[in-house]
């Protein structure tokens, strides 16, 4: 074994345990302790995390220009660091008590989920890597749905093993991203069950078989999923984000149904609503910046022949 695989071996190990011990050590905390061990653990993780605050800083050059400041968009990055470093604590501390969500996760427009489910056609839900989503998924299902999440295994396979179990545990569906044919297969399964299905459609879909729209005014490469999925089904699409607010409670808003616009091809079709859901999630960034996960290479993606016009990743 050489060097490489020992050290990616090593951190593999390492991240495993570290999740075991906090699943357990959480078990026996309140809520406070928690909270103050996670700030000392984010304040130190930032420093070292120094190729993700780039990539970070440059999404954010892309995406707001001369919008904002060096000032601000480092307290974005601040800030969203912050956020998904907590948003991963909490979930395995809401596990441990999940009594607690009940408290923490409040609800806008479920009015509108309970009517798509009756409609018994299967609900896709459509949303990004924004505020605690994991916990958004998690929620939902300790309500009572039945839902389904589209997952990349992680590369351990003993961890993704664990993971697969403590989902199951607590009621949410895996459905696998990779090989992808059997992907498209569980995710009809689940819709024509009467089923949610989560969508997550805000990274770089560069494998081919997507389209680009525009996303903060560059050509970002997006999956066509959810749209394909409502035509095969006729599922609702119902976009819904959850966000931060004060004293670490949870707003989840839900959005009324999205009405698709037919296309003179099938193409366009495919195009105009895979824009228009785009739309949705960037106006939700624009109003929540700090809420996204701006350490990912959104447009890294180009249209063939195209190049940048603010700025090169």
């Amino acid at each position: 074994m050489d060097s490489k695989k020992i050290v990616r071996s090593f951190q593999r190990a390492l991240a495993r345990n570290a999740l075991y011990f906090f699943g357990w050590f959480f078990r026996w905390v309140p809520y406070s302790i928690m909270r103050g061990i996670t700030f000392v653990f984010l304040k130190i993780g930032f420093v070292f995390m120094i190729r993700q605050r780039r990539i970070a800083e440059e999404s954010l050059h892309i995406a707001f220009g001369k919008e904002k400041s060096e000032k601000e968009i480092k307290q974005i990055i601040r800030r969203c660091f912050d956020h998904f470093g907590l948003g991963m604590v909490e979930m395995l501390f809401f596990m441990a008590h999940p009594k607690m969500l009940g408290k923490k996760v409040q609800y806008e427009g479920l009015e509108y989920l309970d009517q798509a489910v009756a409609k018994g056609r299967g609900v896709i839900i459509v949303t990004a890597h924004f505020g605690n989503f994991p916990l958004l998924m998690f929620s939902l299902a300790k309500k009572g749905y039945a839902v389904n999440a589209i997952i990349r295994p992680a590369r351990d396979e003993k961890l993704e093993a664990d993971l697969l179990r403590r989902r199951t545990e607590e009621g949410l569906k895996t459905i696998y991203a990779v090989p992808r044919r059997e992907c498209v297969t569980s995710c009809l399964k689940a819709l024509r069950n009467n089923e949610l299905l989560f969508i997550l459609l805000d990274q770089n879909f560069g494998n081919g078989s997507g389209v680009f729209v525009d996303f903060f005014g560059e050509k970002a490469a997006t999956g066509t999923g959810p749209v394909v999925f409502s035509l095969r089904t006729q599922a609702v699409i119902l976009p819904m984000f959850i966000i931060r607010e004060k004293g670490d409670f949870h707003r989840v808003i839900i959005e009324p149904p999205l009405e698709l616009i037919s296309g003179k091809t099938e193409d366009e079709t495919l195009l105009v609503n895979t824009a228009k859901i785009t739309q949705i999630i960037e106006r939700y960034i624009r109003k929540y910046p700090h809420e996204w996960g701006w350490m990912h290479k959104r447009w890294k993606t180009k249209p063939e022949g195209s190049s940048s016009t603010k700025s090169e990743m």
